[in-house]
């Protein structure tokens, strides 16, 4: 638990001089910390070390415990507020077929408006591995049938014995 706590308080808080801030965000100016510790016991509240990167380190008067519950409270804001984007995968052969790549688009299409991003690969086997141009030429093909909503993150690439693209969705503009 005491890892957990990087802010100092009160009796924790061994500089010689800080700067303080008041409950009300006045400036009361460079104390010694002992000095500034009097005076939040005297108001009621906690000294709190607000940056302690700043020379002298800035301490603010405050009730300590509202500012953790407000502190925890933004930061589950933000988690809240993330999206994480998923890598969805579609698999492609060298041998596909027009129907079948609109279908493979159609599950494509659906993965990018959600906000996903799309991993296109195709496995060669035997043979194929001698003609990989024409995979990357069919993956370039998968591309241009969505251009109008993905962006080619990472273009079509030969790795050992796949070729993998990866598209991202389009921002939409603001």
């Amino acid at each position: 638990m005491a890892a957990k706590q990087e802010t100092q308080i009160n009796s924790s808080i061994r500089d010689a001089e800080v700067r303080v801030v008041g409950a009300n965000g006045e400036q009361l100016g460079i104390m010694s910390a002992r000095e500034a510790n009097e005076l939040a016991e005297k108001e009621g509240l906690d000294l709190v070390k607000i940056s302690a990167s700043s020379v002298p380190p800035v301490c603010k008067i405050m009730d300590y415990g509202k500012y953790m519950f407000d502190k925890t409270k933004r930061e589950k804001e933000q988690r809240k507020n993330q999206k994480v984007v998923a890598l969805k995968e579609v698999q492609l052969s060298m041998t596909i077929e027009q129907h079948d790549i609109d279908i493979k688009a159609k599950h494509a299409t659906k993965f990018l408006l959600n906000g996903d991003k799309v991993k296109v690969s195709i496995r060669m086997s035997g043979r194929q591995q001698a003609y990989s141009a024409r995979g990357v030429e069919t993956e370039n093909n998968f591309a241009a049938s969505l251009e109008e909503i993905a962006v080619i993150e990472k273009p079509a690439k030969v790795e050992g014995r796949h070729i993998i693209m990866i598209l991202a969705p389009k921002q939409a503009k603001k």
